[in-house]
């Protein structure tokens, strides 16, 4: 695996020798002084560009970073780039309206002369991850002041503003209003009335799509309060709580794994009530620092509902 030194160098030799790269600069975790080091950390690298177009018209440039794996274009169908230098977009609205028509067919050159930036994933034979953006200097004006996790790598114009020492202050636990508060803890005990329909009627993706998206919202929400409470708030739980176990106590952190259920309903049950359990115990510490007040009622009605709706029979002719 080639080292972060070994990254670094490649990254900017490239930039030095392409006339077309003006500036480089470096976002992500790499840019954060309290994230921790580790193999899979990706190079999160903008290229600063006079054009695009010359870039998307060779399919394999990005060859020079080394070996792929695979790669993602995530712009490709949002433009409706194909490789070979065809276009698959005709159709879609916004490139009807946002480019110009030849013939009454959009061209592959024609959608590249309007991209402005483009992102280029790219994991690597070695274990490297790049994610290279090419921009133009005028998208790079509009957004590069607006991420505060940003460090410049090169400048060959002085075109990039300057800019203060990287910081994660944007990405930190930020204190919730009381309607914040009230709002996650009220969105949380009416969304498992739907969980615990989905699981009566046997409709197992249903009843757990209701239970990791809203549900869960709102409990890593709370999970993130509460931590971020521990630091006033002054610290970053991390990316979809990937930093969770590190700031939860061992307890907590047991709840929350179990909150997590495989598809056995007896099995997904008791993982309902353990995260309401874990729901509860944290909304009321956050609530009680804040001085918000829970809503026990609530809390209470549900959990009532969800133990008669797990006993309730197949074949019942009535909730109640």
């Amino acid at each position: 695996m080639r080292t972060e030194q070994e990254m670094f160098d490649l990254v900017l030799t490239v930039a030095r020798q392409d006339a077309r790269v003006r500036a480089v600069y470096m976002n992500g975790s790499r840019a954060n002084p309290n994230a921790p080091k580790d193999i899979f950390q990706d190079y999160d690298i903008v290229y600063v560009v006079t054009e695009t177009t010359s870039f998307l018209r060779d399919e394999n440039w990005v060859r020079v970073f080394g070996e792929l794996i695979m790669m993602q274009e995530p712009d490709k169908n949002h433009y409706g780039l194909l490789p070979g230098g065809s276009n698959g977009a005709q159709n879609q609205r916004e490139l009807d309206e946002d480019y110009e028509i030849e013939g009454g067919v959009q061209t592959h050159d024609t959608v590249c002369k309007r991209v402005t930036s483009y992102g280029y994933l790219m994991l690597f034979a070695d274990g490297n991850r790049i994610d290279l953006h090419i921009q133009t200097k005028d998208a790079m004006q509009a957004v590069y002041l607006h991420d505060k996790l940003t460090v410049p790598l090169l400048d060959k114009d002085n075109c990039l503003p300057a800019i203060p020492p990287a910081t994660d202050v944007d990405y930190q636990v930020r204190r919730p209003s009381e309607a914040e508060y009230l709002s996650s803890c009220n969105d949380f005990w009416w969304c498992l009335q739907n969980v615990a329909k989905g699981i009566w009627r046997d409709e197992l993706p249903y009843a757990k799509a209701m239970f990791e998206k809203p549900v869960r919202v709102q409990l890593d929400a709370m999970v993130s309060w509460w931590i971020g409470m521990q630091h006033d708030f002054n610290l970053s739980a991390g990316k979809m709580g990937k930093y969770f176990k590190k700031y939860l106590p061992e307890n907590y952190w047991e709840m929350y794994k179990s909150s997590y259920s495989s598809g056995d309903y007896h099995d997904f049950w008791e993982s309902i009530f353990v995260t309401c359990k874990l729901f509860r115990t944290l909304a009321l510490e956050v609530g009680r620092h804040l001085s918000f007040s829970y809503p026990e009622a609530d809390d209470r009605n549900m959990t009532a509902y969800l133990r008669h709706v797990r006993n309730l029979p197949a074949d019942a002719e009535g909730v109640y």
